[in-house]
């Protein structure tokens, strides 16, 4: 690689950072903070609620990478176009390529990893943060419920203990279960332990009220020892239920014909292999994108607008048509080519547009628009502050 060639990519890898780091560090903070109920619900220490958070981490990056490139691309190149470093290389005779180069080389490298991340590691990641919060969850009364605190276990179920001693001993029990339409149940106990398989709640010296809900009449029973059944709501609270953006690419170009999610939302898994096989080539696109705006040297002089404001705009159009195409294939298959149409003809587009310098005419058009109407709209809003001008000229 020439010298030049690395001094521009060495720019635009630094800003590319700067611009992806802060970027991710907040979306992976409002992530983080919406699982912090790991912690509060289910006693789990501060250690798994770190592990957790890491794992979130791959979840988010592919989202973030495409925009990065194109902020740290768009600042770097108007950056050396305002120091004349753009007219210089034009000047001394410089083959375009000399710049594209190492920009294509970078965007290249960030959607091979993209494509690694989405299609390899975010699917194990995702499995293990499902199995992390479900192991979390299993034990449901020993280690989830606090003392003195009323816990809701699920609708209509909650629960309340004075105090938890060793051996899954909990002592001061309340329970209230309305989860049935036709009666309420209140159970108080002055003691219970849960079994070792942790299925059942062994109520002892209690009893329990039961209230009609039609009629309002309250039955009260009481025990010397009681078993409240806890099959079904450990069972489901113990098991990770997998959805199509959890499964590896294997997974989804050959789903299970007998599993359950699978029966249920066929399309998911069509839209999530689809979506796979085409977001990964954003990174690539996007510079080709941030080029076409910003690769030539013009006039900082002028009034325009900033490359970076048009090349995200760029971007952001093309990734919302993209995720709005991918929520249509769920329900009409006839939305996968629309996906596969969306990258491919953006960067025939921006290629051609690249090989035919006609990208400045346009750009330039394109900002003297932009600019007119904002001048006839400034005009508008702020009459008094035109005229008071004209005045004193």
């Amino acid at each position: 690689m020439k010298l030049l060639e690395s001094y521009i990519l060495r720019r635009v890898g630094q800003m590319f950072l700067v611009a992806l780091l802060p970027v991710l560090a907040i979306i992976w903070t409002t992530q983080v903070l919406q699982r912090i109920n790991l912690v509060t619900d289910s006693g789990q220490s501060i250690g798994s609620f770190m592990k957790l958070a890491t794992l979130i981490l791959p979840t988010i990056l592919p989202i973030v990478l495409p925009f990065a490139i194109v902020i740290g691309i768009t600042q770097t190149l108007t950056a050396m176009n305002n120091d004349s470093e753009l007219t210089v290389i034009d000047a001394a005779g410089a083959a375009r390529s000399l710049i594209f180069r190492p920009i294509l080389l970078l965007a290249a490298f960030l959607s091979i990893f993209s494509f690694t991340v989405d299609n390899f590691v975010e699917p194990k990641v995702r499995v293990a943060v499902r199995e992390m919060v479900a192991a979390a969850y299993a034990d449901l009364l020993s280690s989830v419920i606090e003392e003195k605190t009323f816990r809701k276990i699920e609708d209509g179920l909650y629960v309340q203990i004075s105090e938890r001693l060793q051996g899954r001993v909990l002592r001061g029990l309340f329970v209230a279960d309305s989860r049935d339409p036709n009666f309420d149940l209140i159970y108080y106990a002055r003691e219970g332990a849960v079994d070792a398989k942790g299925t059942s709640l062994i109520m002892r010296d209690g009893e329990v009220q039961r209230k009609m809900t039609n009629g309002g009449n309250v039955s009260i029973i009481k025990f010397d020892s009681y078993s409240f059944d806890l099959s079904d709501l450990t069972q489901t609270r113990g098991q990770a239920t997998l959805r199509a953006n959890d499964r590896s690419l294997g997974f989804l170009w050959n789903p299970d014909p007998n599993d359950s999610n699978v029966k249920s939302h066929p399309g998911d898994y069509r839209a999530e292999l689809h979506r796979r096989l085409t977001e990964w080539t954003f990174p690539f696109l996007f510079a080709l994108f941030a080029l076409v705006i910003a690769g030539d040297a013009r006039s900082h002089r002028e009034t325009r607008l900033h490359p970076m404001v048009s090349a995200l705009a760029l971007a952001f159009t093309f990734r919302w048509a993209s995720f709005y195409v991918a929520n249509r294939i769920e329900n009409n298959a006839s939305f996968v080519p629309v996906l596969y149409a969306i990258p491919i003809v953006g960067a025939a587009a921006a290629v051609f547009l690249m090989n035919r310098r006609t990208q400045m005419k346009l750009y330039t058009a394109f900002n003297e628009r932009c600019m007119d109407l904002w001048n006839r709209a400034s005009s508008r809003l702020f009459p008094q502050r035109d005229s008071s001008s004209g005045g004193s000229a």
